[in-house]
């Protein structure tokens, strides 16, 4: 009954599993890492308010079933994880009358009531938030002159395609996109989520020009090489995400990063926990 009232919450039925699983997975981690370095979550899309919501309140309860004598021995989601980075994640419920609609059900609203902005900055938990702007949303209207640049609107293969569909264009999917998840579907996004509810209050904000929301063009099997995990894409985000969670120190010259752990930037993907779930409705 909660997903028709569209009062969900993040840690009950739906969501819950996630949250728990993540928080399993991060204290697998942090044990196998020695105890002696917390774990840099990485949350793309759906995975980055999820990740918010296992932060929570700052608690760290992992259930149960977790092995041991105690559940969490009084621990704190900052003795475990140093900082979140989310990347193209919806940061807030959509706007005015349009909250009735959200693609969460009312889960997201729990967590921007609940746990607003970078809600344990004061704990020391460092926020990044990623968001990409490639696409303006925009209705059809062949009489209209559009006014947006040629950047903004799609490339001609991808409006050939949606075209052929009946779906208009790239412009045309982004705003119903934009729409569901925001209320308003005249805004700049990475094609999914809207610039403005991908970047996180109290967070190091990151906007990225021309990058899209995931590995295909939206709404399609056509691969894209500027998505957010794109060769040529991460280190426009990585690097100053990395900064931020105090694992990297900037030098003058940015082809130059030292880290007591004598890694690149890159390697971090694999090394931290990435927390991705694609096809959660965002």
């Amino acid at each position: 009954p909660n997903f028709y009232r569209g009062t969900m919450r993040p840690d009950g039925l739906g969501y819950g599993w996630y949250v728990k699983r993540l928080r399993h997975v991060v204290e697998e981690m942090y044990v196998k890492g020695g105890k002696e370095e917390k774990v840099l979550l990485i949350g793309h899309s759906a995975g980055g308010w999820l990740a918010r919501a296992a932060l929570g309140d700052g608690s760290w309860d992992l259930g149960s079933d977790n092995e041991g004598e105690d559940a969490f021995g009084g621990a704190r989601a900052a003795n475990r994880v140093r900082a979140l980075v989310t990347v193209g994640a919806i940061h807030k419920p959509p706007a005015g009358n349009a909250a009735a609609t959200c693609v969460t059900r009312g889960a997201l609203a729990y967590i921007d009531d609940k746990y607003p902005g970078a809600y344990l900055a004061g704990e020391g938990i460092s926020y990044v938030s990623v968001g990409g702007d490639a696409v303006f949303g925009r209705k059809e209207n062949p009489r209209q002159p559009v006014n947006i640049s040629e950047e903004k609107i799609g490339s001609k293969e991808v409006n050939d395609i949606y075209k052929v569909r009946g779906e208009g264009s790239a412009s045309t999917v982004a705003f119903t996109a934009y729409e569901a998840v925001s209320g308003n579907g005249k805004m700049t996004g990475d094609g999914v989520v809207p610039l403005e509810w991908s970047l996180l209050e109290g967070s190091r904000k990151i906007t990225l020009d021309g990058v899209l929301h995931s590995i295909n063009e939206p709404g399609t099997t056509l691969p894209t090489d500027r998505w957010y995990g794109s060769e040529g894409v991460v280190d426009r985000w990585l690097t100053d995400a990395l900064e931020e969670a105090g694992i990297v120190e900037r030098r003058k010259k940015l082809d130059h990063w030292s880290c007591a752990m004598d890694f690149r930037p890159r390697d971090v993907i694999s090394w931290s926990i990435k927390f991705q779930i694609l096809n959660c409705g965002t």
